[in-house]
């Protein structure tokens, strides 16, 4: 952006929300420097704030927390960061509902944490330390308790959204059997920001259950790690949670979380310590790394680890953690994968000073893997000279469609370009 047209934006801005600032370094999406930064206090400042920037002709990404504003690919520009952390409030738990109002800059915690005291969960793993609501839902987040409860597309019931061009729109409601509308929400989650700006969601709960249990089994090959979370997702035992677990050395666990009655549980860990076999342990405590990606575990470098979500049938998983394996091995990289087994979403890291080359050899065999057993791979996170090498996201069979769904919200293309599938 020029001088003068800096300046013109900043003034429009400044008097659509009262706290708007020069962008620095920190504010740069996955290194697109960003020029402003706007942080609206509500829906209706929001809406003010995208209807200025429509009006300057700027481009707007929006942040809640950052914890992964380096995922997808880098956007063609950055002009405005809206960030959403000052919207972090819980605006409503209806207990006896069942159900929790939130603004989309509340962290995940923060919402676990006032639910918790009545009893109850918002049935979200946190795959990312320090996620906001509104970064869980634009970017599809899920861990192990995919496979008990399904998705936070099983768990929304309303959102309200602003549109590219600053016009507030309300899908769902308060009720659970309340379906008006349920398709923009459907559209948003994991659309990376690039369909409207998420600022409130509804979602129903679960209760907290009175006890729990985690079951753990070590494995050594694929064959036996798909053997496992078969044997356990189609007994009678009811996982909460299904996680494999294989890490860089070659070592594997199948985690199983048992949630319920004092009673049930105790019954259903005693079955389940059968079904896994020897070397099968219960406790109340989870495994190491139970629901973060794998990326996740050490301190942060100056470059980011090669991180992949792998989904694939449930029929499929042997084959793409071995295809996954073998690929890692003749390129000689090490390869973390961690993941919901049971429900066939996995996440897979390499390492941060891994050969180009070598990270493209994984990514396209273990591709084929996926697509062949019915699912894809997405490169997340990587660093910039993969991201440039690779190709992120992969083949899209609905890519026409959603082109047309972006050309419907957003047609002058200024909601986070080009860092969804296809250039979206």
């Amino acid at each position: 952006m020029t001088t003068v047209s800096l300046d013109t934006a900043r003034a429009a801005l400044s008097s659509a929300c009262d706290e708007v600032d020069d962008a620095g370094p920190a504010d740069a999406v996955d290194g697109v420097p960003a020029a402003l930064v706007a942080r609206p206090g509500s829906t209706a400042e929001t809406a003010e704030v995208l209807r200025a920037a429509a009006a300057q002709g700027l481009t707007v990404v929006a942040r809640g927390r950052g914890t992964k504003l380096t995922w997808g690919r880098p956007p063609e520009r950055a002009d405005l960061v809206v960030d959403l952390s000052r919207m972090s409030a819980v605006l409503d738990h209806a207990a006896g509902d069942l159900i929790v109002d939130t603004q989309a800059g509340t962290l995940l915690s923060d919402v676990q944490q006032t639910v918790g005291s009545a009893g109850q969960r918002l049935a979200l793993d946190e795959p990312v330390p320090g996620s906001s609501i509104g970064g869980v839902l634009a970017t599809n987040g899920s861990g192990p308790g995919r496979v008990g409860v399904g998705s936070a597309r099983d768990l929304l019931i309303g959102v309200t959204v602003v549109r590219a061009d600053g016009v507030v729109a309300k899908a769902g409601g308060r009720v659970v059997k309340n379906v008006a509308g349920y398709d923009l929400g459907k559209l948003v989650i994991g659309s990376f920001g690039t369909l409207a700006v998420i600022t409130e969601a509804v979602f129903r709960l679960h209760p907290v259950p009175p006890a729990q249990r985690f079951v753990t089994v070590s494995f050594g090959t694929a064959e036996d790690a798909a053997r496992l979370v078969q044997t356990v997702v189609h007994a009678q035992v009811v996982p909460s949670a299904v996680e494999v677990d294989w890490r860089a050395d070659g070592t594997g666990t199948v985690g199983v979380l048992l949630g319920g009655t004092a009673a049930g549980v105790q019954g259903r860990t005693a079955t389940t310590l059968e079904l896994l076999g020897t070397g099968a342990e219960a406790a109340e405590e989870p495994p190491a790394g139970w629901g973060v990606l794998p990326w996740h575990d050490g301190p942060a470098g100056d470059q980011p680890p090669t991180g992949l979500k792998l989904t694939c049938a449930l029929s499929g998983l042997g084959p793409v953690l071995a295809a996954a394996r073998r690929a890692a091995a003749d390129a000689d990289v090490a390869l973390t994968v961690r993941g919901s087994g049971g429900a066939g979403v996995l996440y897979g890291a390499l390492p941060a000073d891994a050969p180009v080359d070598a990270v493209a050899g994984v990514v396209a065999r273990t591709r084929a893997a996926c697509t062949a057993h019915g699912g894809a791979l997405v490169v997340l996170e990587a660093p910039a000279a993969v991201k440039a090498a690779v190709d992120t996201w992969g083949p899209v069979p609905a890519i026409d469609l959603m082109r047309r769904v972006k050309d419907q919200f957003d047609p002058e293309r200024r909601l986070a370009p080009g860092r969804f599938v296809g250039g979206i």
